[in-house]
């Protein structure tokens, strides 16, 4: 590995009233992103609210951002879905336009599922993808799934699919898990999504993030997820995020550094935080970092 993976932003979704992806708005803010120093754009995250974006949508996203310019090595495609068909699917048209990695989620809706199922479920997925199957980063965010990837089932995805299995997203917000992890894994792209911990995780070996806050302080991260730096602001940042629903909070950050009401809106069944709870997170960034502007 000649280089880390450095900051990856978590690519908001925007929506028109009438409920369509406002693929142009969501283009000008990868553009901004990359340009203030993001390494690459993750689409249908956790953050773009991928688990609610179909085929179709995901196509005409992707063709769009490839036509707009955006190179396919800067891009990152989210998939989080149950069936490993949908899966292979979603993985495979991102894979065969020449998407950087693919962030796999394991499927979620069964609960209290073991190791060995989730494992056949990966090695489902992975055989239905075939020839394409390549930088697959597994992503971890038990407190959404509600399906831990334990550092040991890692450890068999990474020995049964060495040239497949190149990474993991630890969402988990457990820093001993994280900790564990980079222990065993260091060989692995380790990527944390929880911007408290991301400083400490770059120091003991870590990649980088795929992070939500990238929206709307890219700047500010960079040197968390590139040197290691920590940096107060940012945590405190995210315990006011953590106060209201996230990805609302998010994109109500997005509409005011942007100044576009656009952002505002989310895709049923997530609904908008308040005009007083986006007051809220206003008056705290303008605290924190003491600018309009990230």
């Amino acid at each position: 590995m000649t280089s880390k993976f450095g900051l990856s932003v978590a690519l908001a979704t925007p929506f028109h009233e009438n409920g369509n992806i406002a693929i142009e708005v969501m283009i000008a803010q990868a553009r901004r992103c990359l340009a203030a120093g993001c390494s690459s754009v993750t689409l249908f995250g956790t953050t773009g609210e991928g688990s609610s974006i179909g085929n179709g949508e995901r196509e005409r996203v992707l063709s769009a951002f490839l036509d707009a310019g955006i190179a396919p090595g800067n891009i990152i495609a989210g998939v989080l879905v149950d069936a490993a068909e949908d899966a292979a699917t979603q993985a495979g048209q991102a894979l065969s336009l020449g998407a950087r990695n693919i962030l796999l989620a394991p499927p979620s809706y069964f609960k209290n599922v073991s190791d060995d199922g989730v494992f056949q479920w990966f090695s489902a997925v992975f055989a239905l993808l075939g020839d394409k199957a390549r930088d697959i980063i597994v992503y971890n965010l038990p407190s959404v799934t509600m399906v831990p990837l334990t550092v040991s089932l890692i450890g068999r995805l990474k020995a049964a699919f060495p040239n497949i299995v190149t990474g993991v997203k630890d969402s988990s917000g457990d820093w001993p898990y994280t900790e564990s992890l980079l222990k065993a894994h260091n060989d692995l792209i380790i990527l944390v999504g929880d911007e408290r911990h991301l400083a400490k995780a770059v120091r003991l070996g870590g990649q980088g993030a795929i992070s939500g806050m990238a929206n709307f302080a890219p700047r500010e991260l960079r040197p968390l997820a590139e040197e290691g730096k920590d940096d107060v602001r940012i945590e405190n940042m995210v315990v006011e995020l953590l106060k209201h629903p996230v990805i609302p909070a998010v994109k109500a950050m997005i509409a005011r550094t942007t100044s576009e009401e656009t952002w505002i809106a989310v895709r049923p069944p997530l609904i908008s935080i308040s005009g007083e709870a986006r007051a809220q997170l206003a008056l705290a960034f303008d605290h924190l970092f003491r600018s309009k502007a990230a």
